[in-house]
């Protein structure tokens, strides 16, 4: 109650002239550049006024900035003004005009609630401040003295606000915007000393010892990695000494970040993560620095990589993430990815999660991870924003011997509702040609039970010896066996949200007998 009297008090402090503010500068005193590229395509989108989130539209054209019924991330992207960089990468005349007509109009509209969480407020000052030079250098002094005015006040109510009540990776977003705000405006010293005063506790909080995000989500790992090397672009301009734990935390977050990837460049898809842009997360990765050896196992993050030949197998072997940084965690424990080269075989159903809250849930399930389902109940509950029931054991331990890989894993996800436990072995050949799992139930009573394997969209799929085999072949040929011992195999559809847009694909699922073990054997080998 403290906390939030203290908060109020300073929000309306913010809002009062003050003495010291002096002049609304022309523009930014010194320049704040945006390190990251933007897409072309989205930018001509956001001509026809169409702003797309991870395959969701809304509709963002001058007098129209969404209404109340839409979903809160759509909206926190629209007022967060990171979308500036594609049409920066369009880099027209149109564009340009554009940009210019969609800032004025949104500083001449009235404020949307969501305009003041912290890190929607830090998104839009660096995007305004990095974006500077592109659209509003070039406009009017009435433009230009308005969007400063605007600047400065949003930059005193984030001060104010600090520090922010997100506990996850947001926080860090209004840190960056607090500090870009201080380095073109050095005359408000008060702004980066506020938000040095809160960095390194949110890097304590958020950065785990092994270089994962709290969050245990790579696309989670990828923007917190992003804000932190920004912060540190920014305070290197403005010639601020860094707290220690920032290069500390970037130096342990890129390896992670790292082991995370597919052969594709792009990202796992585990705990509300997508493909992501390849080129993205490598300029990413070279603007961290120099890189250690990427970690086989992250241990505080749960997640565990192994890697034979061309193949890599990823897996999820982490509790869900505590209260506070779980509000895009998936039921998915156990879940596992594997990749050929650059050519994705196995996976998960990827996330939707600024979509309606029926596809969010769907993509969050268990069933949409390439894992054990009993009894067609999530692994861990599905509580909205954030999880509920959870495991509360998980465990892992692997092996290496002679270019060889074992893994053996277990989760109690299931010990509330069924008193079960899972059990997941996995074996990769030297060769990288032939991998192994058993999946096993511990129980009291058997359980009906699922084994699913969900294709990545180019994979196609035919069953084969009378039901006992799937074949699997890649786009570039090569073809890969799928046999399976005590339990039914079938196809089914299923579908994909990895990449830029939904996609068709299936999945290939085992049935435990009812009468039978409960246990199932399989092997995915290359054909040929």
């Amino acid at each position: 109650m403290a906390a939030r009297w203290w908060r109020d008090a300073r929000r309306t402090f913010a809002k009062m002239p003050s003495l010291r503010m002096g002049r609304i500068p022309d523009g930014p005193m010194l320049p704040v550049r945006d390190l990251w590229p933007g897409d072309a395509a989205r930018g001509a989108r956001l001509l026809k006024g169409e702003l797309d989130v991870d395959g969701t539209v809304l509709p963002l054209r001058p007098g129209g900035w969404g209404d109340g019924g839409t979903s809160p991330i759509l909206l926190s992207v629209a007022h967060g003004f990171t979308w500036l960089r594609d049409l920066r990468a369009l880099g027209t005349d149109a564009a340009r005009g554009r940009a210019r007509a969609l800032v004025g109009d949104w500083i001449g509209s009235p404020a949307d609630p969501i305009t003041r969480r912290p890190d929607v407020a830090g998104a839009r000052l660096a995007a305004w401040l990095g974006h500077y030079d592109f659209f509003a250098a070039s406009a009017d002094d009435i433009f230009r003295q308005r969007m400063m005015q605007r600047l400065v006040a949003d930059a005193r109510a984030l001060a104010a606000d600090l520090p922010a009540e997100e506990l996850d990776a947001r926080a860090l977003t209004a840190l960056k915007g607090l500090i870009a705000a201080a380095v073109a405006l050095p005359d408000q010293a008060a702004f980066l000393t506020r938000a040095l005063r809160f960095l390194p506790q949110e890097i304590a909080r958020q950065v785990l010892p092994d270089g994962c995000h709290a969050e245990r989500s790579p696309v989670a790992q990828l923007v917190a990695l992003q804000d932190l090397v920004e912060i540190r672009a920014l305070l290197q301009a403005a010639q601020a000494q860094p707290p220690a734990a920032l290069a500390g935390a970037i130096e342990r977050m890129a390896p992670a970040l790292r082991a995370m990837r597919h052969g594709d460049g792009g990202l796992a898809l585990f705990n509300g993560s997508r493909e992501e842009s390849g080129p993205l997360i490598e300029l990413v990765l070279t603007q961290a620095g120099r890189i250690g050896r990427s970690p086989v196992s992250l241990t505080e993050g749960g997640f565990q990589r192994l890697q034979a030949g061309r193949t890599v197998l990823l897996v999820d072997c982490g509790r869900p993430p505590p209260p506070g940084v779980d509000r895009f965690s998936h039921a998915g424990t156990l879940s596992m990815e594997l990749s050929i080269g650059r050519e994705r075989l196995i996976v998960n159903c990827g996330a939707a999660p600024a979509a309606g809250s029926q596809w969010r849930d769907a993509t969050r399930a268990t069933a949409a991870h390439s894992t054990l389902v009993i009894g067609d109940t999530n692994s861990s509950e599905l509580r909205g924003p954030g999880i509920g029931r959870q495991p509360e054991r998980v465990e892992a331990q692997r092996q290496e011997a002679n270019g060889a890989h074992w893994l053996e894993a277990s989760h109690d996800g299931y010990r509330k509702p069924f008193g079960a436990l899972h059990r997941r072995r996995l074996y990769l050949a030297e060769s990288g040609e032939d991998i192994r799992g058993e999946d096993a139930i511990e129980a009291p009573e058997p359980q009906a039970y699922t084994l699913r394997f969900h294709l990545h969209p180019a994979v196609s799929a035919s069953l084969q010896q009378d039901g006992e085999a799937v074949l699997l072949r890649l786009p570039s040929g090569s073809g890969w066996r799928l046999r399976a011992e005590g339990a039914r195999i079938t196809l089914e559809e299923s579908i994909y949200l990895g990449g830029l847009e939904p996609k068709r694909s299936e999945q290939v699922v085992l049935t435990g007998y009812a009468d039978g073990p409960q246990q199932v054997k399989w092997a995915i080998s290359k054909v040929g």
